[in-house]
């Protein structure tokens, strides 16, 4: 039986995905809970205490049907997204749930108290003596050492899950949520947040510049690699990977092989990368937590890795930061990451654009296009998913700017307490105090976030799962792979990082108590 023909793109489902689920998050602005049910999970010691509902009006809820209920929405929403990219929906189902049960898991445990506690009174708090002090971000580390685990040593169940293995799909729709919770930053410390943005774009023209014309020149000079493989090769290793290689692969019209494996090469790297870089940036950048931010987004390939491994390096930074008495606010690296790379990934399409006007002009001879290059291209090339990025941020952005009580409600309690009057008398006396508490923008994005962070957790097992090592090493990967650990490890991660202190060099993030 022939599959379905796709009805949609990964790229424009990973648009509509994240749309909805910010749309459904925006009830709170109406005095409607629609994901107060979606179930959070908290740092732990006893099982029991580690799950709750993110909504106090579900507070009632049995944390099983939270979690069944946040499993069944995902399976239906995901599940109708994976029907209109021309999937069979029963081998959806089984590979969904065992992922989801997988990922959730390994969330969870990356949660444990002696795995994620930072602090002493967390310390005193859980009754321990020792941690890790990854805090629970490490369930995202756990969850792709499980995925590598189960793609290299049980490579027939890794098959049996490739209907919902779609990390490029999971990590995209969060990067469109995570547009929201990236505009209450930027209202809470506006000039901050337009300060990285500028400075992403700049150290993302300085890598396109440098990076993708040496890789280009090494491969072609040295390793005598065709132009058809040195292109993509080139923009794989120091653009944006897997998305990058296969737009310039169709961009000059190169055989489908040619990005493929430049693509299985990107993800394994990119783990190997995710696995070191943020660890190297605990301990030497926690005082200048946003190049660390802006060098995951740089030399890090991908955008699952990208982005995750500043999730990481944000929870590892903001830990050791802790420890020497500073207390970074939360999300200051991961949103530096992601917005370098989105910046990438939306001057991909110039790329590919660049690219195929070039090789029509210079290199094809048959003429196949008649010399013109259509300007649709750079449309098909865009990356969709960063329009609905846009959209979360500057929609959540201008009702921020437009209603300061959107992100911080202002309320007056009145309390009444007992004073000595002059005769000696005792008179209890109303006193007026005024709090700041969460607006609705807040508690919307804290219900976004709860799936967002499930996206990421996905996002990890499945990169995971698709590297299968000794498979791409038989379809003999191993020259390219020189080329790779040559350019990437020899000057490409430090070139970032140079780029990344030269753009972000004492840009620091607001602390908690500022």
């Amino acid at each position: 039986m022939n599959p379905r023909k796709p009805i949609l793109s990964e790229d424009w489902l990973s648009l509509w995905l994240g749309l909805f689920i910010f749309l459904l998050s925006l009830g709170v602005i109406f005095n409607l809970d629609l994901l107060g049910w979606g179930i959070k999970t908290s740092t732990w010691v006893n099982l029991s205490d580690a799950f709750s509902t993110v909504s106090k009006n579900y507070v009632g809820l049995s944390p099983i049907v939270s979690i069944v209920l946040t499993y069944l929405f995902l399976l239906i929403v995901v599940g109708f997204g994976n029907w209109l990219l021309g999937g069979n929906p029963v081998k959806f189902f089984y590979a969904f749930t065992i992922i989801f049960i997988i990922s959730f898991a390994c969330w969870v445990l990356g949660n444990q108290a002696n795995i994620a506690a930072t602090t002493p009174s967390e310390f005193q708090k859980f009754g321990i003596t020792w941690s890790l002090k990854l805090t629970g971000e490490a369930g995202f580390i756990i969850a792709l050492v499980v995925g590598l685990l189960v793609s290299n040593l049980f490579p027939k169940f890794a098959e049996s899950l490739k209907p919902a293995v779609t990390p490029e799909l999971y990590v995209k729709t969060a990067i469109v949520i995570m547009g929201a919770g990236v505009g209450i930053k930027a209202i809470e410390n506006a000039s901050l947040a337009f300060s990285i943005v500028f400075l992403g774009l700049c150290s993302i023209l300085a890598a396109y510049l440098i990076f993708w014309s040496v890789v280009y020149y090494i491969a072609r000079k040295y390793f005598k690699f065709s132009r058809e493989w040195a292109a993509p090769l080139a923009s794989g290793i120091s653009i944006c990977g897997v998305s990058a290689a296969i737009a310039t692969g169709a961009a000059i019209r190169s055989r489908p092989v040619v990005p493929i494996m430049v693509s299985s090469l990107v993800v394994i790297f990119a783990v190997v990368e995710l696995l070191i870089l943020p660890f190297l940036a605990q301990q030497f950048l926690w005082n200048d937590p946003l190049v660390a931010g802006a060098w995951m987004g740089l030399a890090v390939k991908t955008d699952g890795a990208a982005t995750a491994s500043g999730a990481v390096a944000d929870a590892l930074i903001l830990a050791k930061a802790a420890e020497n008495g500073v207390l970074y606010q939360k999300d200051w690296v991961l949103n530096t990451a992601t917005n370098v790379k989105v910046f990438i990934d939306v001057f991909i399409g110039i790329w590919a654009f660049v690219l195929a006007y070039i090789w029509t002009k210079h290199f094809e001879t048959d003429d196949k296009r008649n010399g013109k290059v259509p300007a649709r291209q750079i449309w098909e090339r865009f990356p969709k998913f960063v329009i609905g990025y846009i959209l979360t941020f500057l929609i959540f952005l201008v009702i921020g700017l437009s209603s300061p009580e959107f992100v911080k409600k202002t309320i007056v309690e009145t309390k009444k307490v007992e004073q000595i009057d002059s005769s000696g008398n005792v008179q209890q006396v109303a006193i007026q105090e005024t709090k700041k508490v969460p607006g609705v923008g807040v508690q919307s994005t804290n219900q976004a976030n709860v799936f967002r962070t499930l996206f990421f957790v996905l996002t990890f097992f499945t990169i995971g799962v698709v590297s299968n090592f000794r498979k791409l090493w038989e379809e003999g990967i191993g020259k390219l792979a020189a080329i790779y650990i040559i350019a990437l490890f020899g000057f490409i991660i430090w070139i970032a990082l140079f780029i990344s202190w030269l753009f972000f060099h004492n840009v620091l993030p607001p602390t908690i108590s500022g």
